[in-house]
C-alpha cells in the first residue's frame, strides 16, 4: 500500500507541477517520505544506464537517449536534469503503473556524481558511465578525490563499467571491480595532443593510487591524456572503443579505425561525450550505422551551445560552468583556435543556480592567456564580479588596452548592437546565460 500511496503521491504532484511549469524534484521528495524504500520496490527496465562525471553528464545522456531511441528503444531519462534522487524518484514514479513497474525498455539517468550512492541505494544501474573528475565547485565537492570517495559506494559488482581511460582519477574505480565488467573509451594521440602540459595547475603530477610522479606520453586537455606512474605502473588501459583519428580544424573523427563522424560543435569536449555515448551504446546492441546515423554532425539540445545575432555580430554562446575551470579552458581553446578576428564577452554575473556564494577563487584557475592572441580583438568583462574578473586579467597576458569593463549586461549588449560586426564568442554559465540571450535575436 504504501508503494502505491508513493506513486499516487508523485502522479498527482507531478501532474499539478507541470501545470505550474515546475516539480521535478518535489513530487519525488514527497514519495520518498511516504516510502523511503520505494525504488527498491518497483520493477524497473532490463536496461538501466547511469552517466556521472564532473562534466558532460547532460550531453552524453541527451546523445545516449537520441541513439538508442533511433534504435527502437522505448528510453526514459531525465530531459530536465533533475540528477539528485528525489528527481530520479519523481522521473521514475511518474512512469510507473499503479502496480510498481515502470513503463519503457531502457531507464537512462544522469546521476549527480556527490549523490550518487543514495540514488543507486535501491537498485544498480546495469551500465554505468563516468566521464570525468575534475576540479569542480570548491565550496560544495571540495576536492576531485574526495569527489571519486563519494562515487565509490554507488558501484556494485555486478554493474559495468564503462570509464575514460584517459583520466587517471577515474581509471581507479576499476580497481577490485571484475575486469571482464570494465569498458574503456579514450582518445589516441592525435594533431590536439601535446608533448607539455598546458593550464595553470596540473592535477596530474601526482599519481592518484600512490601519489608517485606520473609520466605522459601526450595531454589531450588538462591531465587528460597517455599516463604512467613511474612508482606503481598505474597507466591509461588499452581501450575498448577509441577515437583513432581526429581533425578538429576540419571538424572529422573515426571511431576504432573504422566509421567517421562529422562534427557540428568541433570541441574536444565534444569528442569525449560523443565517444562515452557511442560505447555504451555498442554495449546495449546497438550497430554502429545507427550511432553514426545520429551523431553525425549532431547539434546538442541542451542549450550548451547556443548562436544568435545581436546588431552586426553573429554570436556563438560557450556555456562554461562556473567553479569549474576545465570546463573555461576548453572553451578558451574553442575559441583560441578559430582563424578569425572576432570579440569575446566573459559574463559572472552569478556564482551559482542553487547556491548563493560570492567564492571567485576559481578564477585564477582558469588560463584566460588564451584569449591573448591577434584575432581576439576585444575581450569584454562583464556582471556583477567583473572587478574579480578584472584583477584577474590583469595577471593574464591579454593586453589592457583591450579589455572592455562593463557591470551591466543589458548596457554591454547595447554597446555591442550598435558597433562592429565581429563575430562574437559568450563564455558564461547556465546562471547567467540568458541575461545575454535574452537581450539577442536567437538562431
Amino acid at each position: 500500500m504504501r508503494r502505491m500511496l508513493a506513486i499516487v503521491v508523485c502522479k498527482l504532484l507531478r501532474f499539478a507541477g507541470k501545470l505550474l511549469g515546475r516539480g521535478s524534484s518535489l513530487p519525488g521528495q514527497f514519495a520518498l517520505k511516504v516510502c523511503p524504500d520505494v525504488l527498491g520496490r518497483v520493477k524497473l527496465p532490463p536496461h538501466i544506464i547511469a552517466v556521472t562525471g564532473s562534466n558532460g553528464k547532460t550531453s552524453t545522456v541527451e546523445m545516449i537517449a537520441a541513439i538508442l531511441a533511433a534504435d527502437g528503444r522505448q528510453v526514459v531519462y531525465n530531459k530536465e536534469g533533475s540528477n539528485q534522487i528525489e528527481g530520479v524518484a519523481t522521473l521514475i514514479l511518474s512512469h510507473c503503473t499503479l502496480g510498481g513497474k515502470m513503463k519503457g525498455d531502457v531507464l537512462l539517468l544522469e546521476s549527480d556524481e556527490r549523490y550518487a550512492r543514495y540514488t543507486f541505494r535501491w537498485f544498480h544501474p546495469t551500465h554505468f558511465v563516468i566521464t570525468n573528475l575534475y576540479r569542480d565547485q570548491l565550496t560544495r565537492n571540495g576536492h576531485p578525490q574526495w569527489v571519486y570517495e563519494s562515487i565509490r559506494p554507488a558501484i556494485h559488482p555486478e554493474e559495468t563499467l564503462v570509464l575514460n581511460a584517459d583520466d587517471p582519477l577515474v581509471a581507479c574505480f576499476a580497481r577490485g571491480h571484475d575486469s571482464e565488467k570494465v569498458k574503456w573509451f579514450g582518445l589516441e594521440e592525435c594533431p590536439v595532443s601535446t608533448k607539455e602540459h598546458h593550464g595553470v595547475y596540473d592535477d596530474g603530477l601526482r599519481c592518484p593510487v600512490c601519489g608517485g610522479r606520473m609520466e605522459y606520453s601526450c595531454y589531450h586537455y588538462a591531465h587528460i591524456g597517455h599516463y604512467r606512474c613511474t612508482v606503481c605502473g598505474h597507466q591509461r588501459p588499452k581501450p575498448d572503443f577509441a577515437v583513432t583519428g581526429l581533425d578538429l580544424a576540419q571538424g572529422r573523427l573515426t571511431i576504432n579505425g573504422e566509421t567517421r563522424i562529422d562534427l557540428a560543435f568541433r570541441s574536444i569536449y565534444n569528442v569525449y561525450n560523443i565517444l562515452a555515448a557511442w560505447s555504451v551504446c555498442a554495449l546495449c546492441g546497438v550497430a554502429p550505422a545507427v550511432m553514426a546515423g545520429v551523431i553525425n554532425n549532431y547539434l546538442l539540445k541542451n542549450g550548451r551551445m547556443v548562436t544568435f545575432t545581436l546588431g552586426g555580430h553573429k554570436g556563438t554562446l560557450l556555456t562554461s560552468k562556473h567553479e569549474n575551470s576545465v570546463a573555461y579552458d576548453t572553451n578558451l581553446a574553442y575559441i583560441q583556435g578559430q582563424d578569425q578576428p572576432c570579440e569575446v564577452m566573459v559574463i559572472v554575473d552569478a556564482v551559482s543556480r542553487k547556491y548563493f556564494t560570492g567564492e571567485t577563487s576559481w578564477l585564477w584557475d582558469i588560463d584566460f592567456d588564451r584569449l591573448a592572441c591577434p584575432h581576439v580583438r576585444r575581450v569584454w568583462l562583464c556582471g556583477r564580479y567583473v572587478n574579480d574578473l578584472a584583477l584577474r586579467f590583469d595577471y593574464s597576458q591579454v593586453p589592457q588596452g583591450k579589455l572592455t569593463l562593463q557591470p551591466d549586461i543589458a548596457a554591454a549588449a547595447e554597446e555591442l548592437k550598435n558597433e562592429g560586426d565581429l563575430p562574437l564568442y559568450v563564455v558564461t554559465c547556465f546562471s547567467d546565460r540568458d541575461k545575454l540571450l535574452n537581450l539577442t535575436q536567437r538562431d
